[in-house]
């Protein structure tokens, strides 16, 4: 058996788009429009803008941690997906805000969490075409701020994960209760 080096931070992003991908799919199938494949490796890859084998070895160590029950499938362990975000994420991959920088908002200066904080503090994913001049922080992968411009699911998961990652109590209560409700309840 191969060595587990831990968790990566695309791993989560992996999942995440998973997640995204099969409530498109729902709603797909819901409005007849056929059963399309979205969720094979080739398509995550492409969609994430990361190689295939980068998919692949991401599952593999998703499913050795137990978040993914099954690599063919992709079905994901909710539960512990969740657990990890909520009481994890923070303490593996956290968040130093630096400059002032323009970017694409994240966490609580994105949709849906910006609705119901008020805050001068902005915080971006610095990004050339970005339309919004915050704090960066550092994505979970470089190719974040290109990515969330296709699939808007995947980025409210993006930015309430970023909630996670570095707000307060306030802004964690918030952002728990959608993550919680996208994860388990599948939007």
């Amino acid at each position: 058996m191969r060595k587990h080096n831990g968790m990566r931070p695309q791993d989560v992003i992996v999942i995440l788009k998973i997640i995204s991908s099969s409530t498109q799919k729902s709603e797909l199938d819901d409005n007849n429009k056929g059963n399309i494949e979205i969720l094979s490796n080739k398509n995550i890859a492409k969609s994430l803008q990361m190689s295939e084998a980068e998919i692949s070895e991401s599952l593999k160590r998703s499913e050795y941690a137990t978040l993914i029950t099954d690599t063919k499938t992709k079905k994901i362990n909710k539960k512990a997906f969740l657990e990890f975000i909520l009481h994890g994420i923070k303490y593996v991959f956290p968040i130093h805000p630096g400059a002032l920088v323009r970017g694409i908002a994240t966490a609580h200066s994105a949709s849906p969490i910006k609705e119901s904080i008020v805050s001068k503090e902005l915080f971006v994913w610095e990004h050339i075409e970005g339309n919004v001049r915050g704090q960066a922080i550092e994505p979970l992968y470089s190719t974040v701020p290109k990515i969330v411009e296709e699939d808007p699911k995947l980025y409210e998961l993006l930015a309430l994960v970023d909630c996670i990652r570095t707000g307060n109590a306030r802004i964690f209560s918030i952002a728990a209760k959608e993550l919680e409700n996208r994860i388990l309840n599948a939007w």
